[in-house]
């Protein structure tokens, strides 16, 4: 086959690969808003994990504070638990349970590079877009015992948004205090 012809057939498959994406329908209600946000603060958060030396991972603003590298990581051992724990099949190399905090807290004291803990936060997104998307809205509305309470599976997808909300902010206080200026806000 000639350069032209290839370059043609992967021209053709490239535009049919972008109207089959096209079609797939856009995600409505409560869990389209929250994957709309989950998919802007990931990019905040991987982007602020990017940005960080990696000189600054093992910094913490006090002792018995989270360093830069821990906190990256409790986001990544969270994004895993909460689907986890709402049904969500976990990833076997996490050996998270989504009835033991204990196994989350072993996850979290895992030593880690750099690359590693972005690698992790990256594909921890990944798995908590698909567990919300794949969560439909029928089952938003049935409960479930959640930190010792029945509470909505809704209640803790919002729960699960803000959590994330939280420590984007921490990570943003750990960045400034590095002189690391968010991306975004350049």
């Amino acid at each position: 086959m000639s350069i032209r012809r290839r370059l043609f057939v992967l021209a053709s498959l490239v535009v049919a690969a972008s109207f089959v994406a096209a079609a797939q329908p856009k995600r409505t209600g409560l869990m389209g808003d929250l994957l709309a946000d989950i998919t802007d603060v990931e990019s905040k958060i991987v982007g602020l994990a990017k940005a960080m030396p990696e000189s600054s991972y093992a910094w913490r603003p006090m002792p018995g504070v989270r360093s830069v590298g821990e906190a990256f990581t409790h986001v990544a051992a969270d994004n895993y638990f909460l689907p986890i724990a709402l049904g969500a099949t976990a990833p076997a190399a996490t050996g998270i349970s989504g009835t033991d905090y204990k196994t989350v807290t072993a996850y979290e004291a895992k030593t880690r590079t750099r690359a590693e803990i972005i690698a992790e936060v990256e594909q921890s997104f990944v798995f908590l877009k698909k567990a919300m998307a794949d969560t439909s809205d029928a089952k938003l509305e049935t409960t479930m015992k959640m930190f010792g309470r029945e509470s909505a599976v809704r209640t803790t997808w919002v729960m699960t948004a803000t959590h994330v909300h939280e420590h984007l902010g921490q990570l943003i206080a750990y960045a400034r205090s590095n002189k690391v200026m968010p991306p975004w806000s350049k």
